[in-house]
């Protein structure tokens, strides 16, 4: 059996003339006939080219993988018990699900505090990530949870000032920074600036740093999505040019007369920003660190995608060296914007079988006595299940799981949701629950009365979506936790999984379901 889909995606608005007949190799329909417009990937190539290497309609949605891999968090079952009680005195009055205690903490000297194990992970400068920017940092801040700023913001902002080749004001990223702090609850939660390359050359961190208010920065290696760096599309020769001018690789050259007439005349419509990739150097990454760390940052994270299983030890072993504070895993197959779909699909380290290495690459370090940072797990995660699965893997490394189309989801169908509601139009699906934010949105009378009238008024509708979707995992998390007995975080441990199939015990290490308890069964019996 194939485990990819090749030559149709909805991701690429492509289809086979014949869907029910298809080679599982290639893909392509069984009788491919002349006569066909090119429904197909091939056939859509054969007068797009390059552009349908992307998922489209680009800016307006968020892409992951539709590989199956050989093993995935479903191949693990969560292990219930009838004894015992860990984080919480056990007895019948106080064990019941909400009585689960969510809060973590991330970094050195007590870390960043967070109010659930969860937060959100770069979302950069791509349009679908800048569109929803409000409800995701309002959200995450009134959640009490990491957001994440991911790569070129500063650098993409049309208003930013560049002096001496280093940024000193972008209202576009103090714009993003503000709306976390504005709505951030009792010192629950941060907001990240994330860098790459360019950002870094850029001086964008020392500037957050400095003159925003920003104490938390991450490093990018790359994430699960791709192993390039990140991509957007330019539909303006002018800012097409002045991207170039600021150190971006754009594609094809704006610069070239040639491309600039052919552009004007519409024979292409869109130019390709494109970032360049780490240059890895040991040396350079722990100076690197020194360099933020004196520039004012409290913490600092790095984030590493789903490069072959060196680079992973590198990760944590430079980590460990350098001092870094949070280290986020990312999987293959995921994605937010703009990445190259067969890339997406057919490259990297699937999320269990990389963070089985990360577990056994940290568990070697830790018989060394060597600093391990705080681990994020991230890489398709988004419902409670597989949090607590992600946090049971990588015990007791991992303290938080990371996500990013999931809650972007909840903010896009809150978005649309909040123009309905504005409008007096709701779906039959909608419009049973109420017809305005106070009777749809199951959280607004608790956060009505957390903020007062006024200011629950000013609170996004995206926003309130986020806020929602997160009470949602915050309740099925703690009851997951209750069945399991575990009523902190830090007690969720390997054992609180079994592995349902040979291969998923194998690639991870954790026992297979017909062998989990054993000792402890005999022993039992044996009584």
């Amino acid at each position: 059996m194939s485990l990819s889909k090749v030559n149709a995606s909805a991701a690429t608005l492509s289809k086979n003339r014949t869907e029910d007949s298809i080679t599982a190799l290639s893909g392509m329909c069984t009788t491919c006939i002349d006569g066909c417009i090119g429904m197909c990937e091939i056939g859509k190539s054969a007068y797009r080219g390059h552009e349908v290497l992307y998922p489209q309609p680009f800016g307006l949605i968020s892409t992951a993988s539709e590989k199956t891999y050989p093993v995935d968090y479903s191949h693990f079952s969560i292990m219930g018990t009838t004894v015992g009680a860990a984080g919480i005195e056990p007895h019948n009055d106080n064990t019941n699900f909400s009585a689960v205690n969510l809060e973590t903490r991330l970094g050195r000297d007590q870390g960043v505090k967070l109010k659930l194990p969860m937060l959100i992970c770069g979302m950069g400068s791509t349009r679908v990530a800048s569109i929803n920017w409000e409800g995701l940092a309002v959200g995450a801040a009134l959640t009490g949870t990491i957001a994440t700023i991911g790569e070129n913001v500063g650098g993409m902002d049309p208003d930013a000032v560049i002096k001496r080749g280093k940024i000193v004001k972008s209202p576009e990223l103090a714009k993003r920074i503000r709306l976390f702090q504005e709505w951030q609850m009792d010192g629950y939660g941060d907001i990240v600036l994330q860098a790459n390359v360019e950002d870094t050359g850029l001086g964008v961190q020392e500037y957050a740093l400095q003159e925003l208010g920003v104490r938390t920065v991450e490093l990018k290696w790359g994430q699960g999505a791709k192993d390039i760096g990140g991509e957007v599309k330019i539909s303006d020769l002018d800012w097409a040019m002045e991207l170039k001018k600021r150190g971006y690789i754009v594609l094809p050259d704006p610069e070239n007369p040639l491309v600039a007439k052919k552009f004007n005349k519409g024979n292409f419509k869109e130019f390709e920003r494109h970032s360049r990739i780490n240059m890895l150097e040991l040396e350079r990454f722990v100076n690197r660190v020194k360099e933020l760390r004196e520039a004012g940052a409290r913490y600092i994270f790095l984030k590493t995608g789903a490069y072959r299983p060196a680079d992973l030890a590198r990760a944590v072993k430079y980590s460990s060296l350098a001092g870094i504070d949070v280290l986020t895993i990312d999987g293959a197959g995921g994605g937010t914007g703009m990445s190259p779909w067969r890339m997406m699909n057919e490259w990297g380290v699937p999320p269990v079988e990389l963070h089985s290495l990360a577990h056994q690459a940290c568990s070697f370090l830790a018989r060394k006595g060597e600093h391990i940072p705080d681990i994020v797990f991230s890489g398709g995660f988004a419902m409670e299940d597989q949090v607590f699965k992600g946090l049971a893997l990588g015990a007791p490394y991992v303290k938080c799981i990371g996500m990013a189309r999931a809650p972007l989801t909840a903010a896009m169908v809150a978005k649309t949701l909040g123009r309905h509601i504005d409008e007096k139009y709701l779906p039959v699906y909608v419009e049973r629950f109420g017809n305005d934010r106070e009777q749809i949105f199951v959280t607004a009378a608790e956060l009505k009365q957390l903020l007062g009238s006024e200011r629950f008024a000013e609170v996004p509708t995206a926003a309130l979506g986020v806020y929602t979707y997160y009470e949602r995992l915050t309740e099925g998390l703690k009851q997951i936790m209750c069945g399991s007995r575990k009523f902190a975080v830090p007690y969720i441990g390997r054992e609180d999984i079994a592995a349902l199939t040979r291969h998923a015990e194998e690639v991870s290490g954790i026992p297979h379901i017909m062998d989990t308890d054993r000792e402890e069964m005999e022993r039992i019996l044996n009584s």
